[in-house]
């Protein structure tokens, strides 16, 4: 008799918790609804007020200014000019974080929309315009949507959740620290210690409603490089009198190649080094004493990345030797790998097929692209994902980083969704 009445007790608690989770997942998805227009404003008063990294100072006042009017505990002047907001559930439990990235790039806006970036600046002494040509005004829009859903919600959620805007995404100045590394040392993710932490990405690739992502390595690291190579100057009429260092640059370029094609174990991950940049010279009959090379290297895996840095430590002096010249390569990390925790996917895919729909969710290969969010992945296990922004009318979008960058604004309500679900998810599951 007693086990009896205990089967019916837990089922009758079953049923129960069932019914408030249903509830819950209805309030959230008519609360997105609702939010969507201001979201949307939100995102267009960011993408005609765009500001450069470590310099997002009127942007981060807006979001500071709404996360206050929410009732949450706010921090500013993180990083520079991050914000971060904590929202305490009535009931205890883990922490979980969510970061959007907040800073736009030194491209001239080209996409006809009514609210076009006009914005222009002096970057690195050249006078650029400025627009959020990657979509991080999407990101903050959304970020600011979950945290009205939620802090609507307190009394549903079990455990902390830290909001996290992030400037710097695209690189601090040159001689500044900035973004995800400098929040870290600056302790975003201590007290209360974070157990996980989401991030998502726009894709002007990827239709609207869709949402892609992949377990285990998503995105590349990204190292940058620098070779400066030592010739000897002489007339160019006479080359045998000298060293020529562009040709031993044509070499080396040639050579690191190699370390792709037939050195690395392409069947497991992609890899790329790339040379974007050859400085050498001053006159066209003058060959001359020095060259410098500026690239990236892009990488999947931790074994990959480690083989092919060391074979370009070795090549580079080597081939520059065999020519009679000198050459040294040094190595700046601009990203490590993003690595999407398997455990944690396998326990919040349910959520995001949930929201999206089972069909809507892709699994997708890696790409080579690199995100700072890789960081954050290094000190807790996170989980970050793609969201589609490509209109369904169009066949092929224009890429990220270009200046007739587009996003459909009709997908910005699914990572509201998505972001409030995985985190009532993820911490009432506890």
């Amino acid at each position: 008799m007693k086990t009896n009445t205990l089967s019916f007790l837990t089922a009758l608690l079953l049923g129960f918790c069932s019914m408030q989770a249903q509830q819950m997942d209805a309030d959230i998805e008519a609360m997105a609804e609702k939010i969507e227009s201001k979201v949307i404003e939100w995102r267009r008063d960011f993408h005609q007020n765009p500001e450069l990294s470590n310099r997002e100072f009127e942007t981060a006042k807006k979001i500071a200014e709404h996360l206050k009017n929410l009732g949450l505990e706010v921090s500013e002047n993180i990083a520079k000019t991050g914000v971060v907001a904590v929202l305490k559930g009535d009931n205890q439990g883990k922490t979980i974080a969510l970061r959007a990235d907040i800073d736009a790039l030194p491209v001239t806006e080209r996409a006809d929309v009514p609210f076009k970036s006009t914005v222009k600046t002096t970057f690195l002494d050249t006078e650029v315009g400025v627009s959020h040509a990657c979509g991080h005004d999407t990101h903050t829009a959304i970020l600011m949507g979950v945290a009205e859903i939620l802090s609507n919600h307190k009394d549903k959620i079990n455990g902390t959740v830290k909001f996290i805007f992030q400037p710097a995404e695209e690189g601090p100045p040159p001689g500044e620290e900035g973004g995800a590394k400098l929040m870290i040392k600056e302790g975003v993710l201590k007290n209360p210690d974070v157990d996980a932490i989401f991030g998502l990405h726009i894709n002007s690739g990827t239709p609207v409603g869709k949402i892609r992502y992949k377990s285990g390595g998503t995105m590349a690291a990204v190292e940058r490089f620098v070779i400066n190579v030592k010739g000897k100057q002489t007339h160019g009429s006479a080359p045998w009198s000298g060293v020529d260092p562009i040709l031993i640059s044509a070499k080396i370029i040639d050579g690191l190649q190699t370390i792709i094609s037939r050195e690395s174990p392409l069947v497991n991950e992609a890899a790329v080094i790339t040379v974007g940049k050859i400085t050498s010279g001053v006159r066209f009959n003058i060959i001359p004493e020095s060259a410098e090379l500026i690239g990236t290297v892009r990488t999947l895996a931790p074994p990959m990345r480690a083989l092919i840095i060391r074979r370009m430590k070795e090549m580079v002096p080597a081939i520059a030797k065999a020519y009679g010249g000198e050459a040294t390569i040094s190595f700046q990390n601009n990203t490590s790998i993003t690595y999407n925790d398997p455990d944690l996917v396998k326990k919040m895919l349910p959520t995001i097929q949930k929201v999206a729909g089972k069909e809507n969710v892709l699994l997708s290969k890696a790409t080579t692209g690199g995100e700072d969010f890789s960081y954050f992945q290094e000190v807790v296990p996170g989980f970050y994902f793609f969201l589609g922004g490509m209109s369904p009318d169009t066949e092929k979008a224009p890429a990220h980083h270009t200046p007739d960058f587009y996003i459909d604004e009709s997908g910005l309500v699914l990572g509201v969704k998505v972001m409030s679900q995985l985190t009532i998810d993820y911490l009432n599951a506890q």
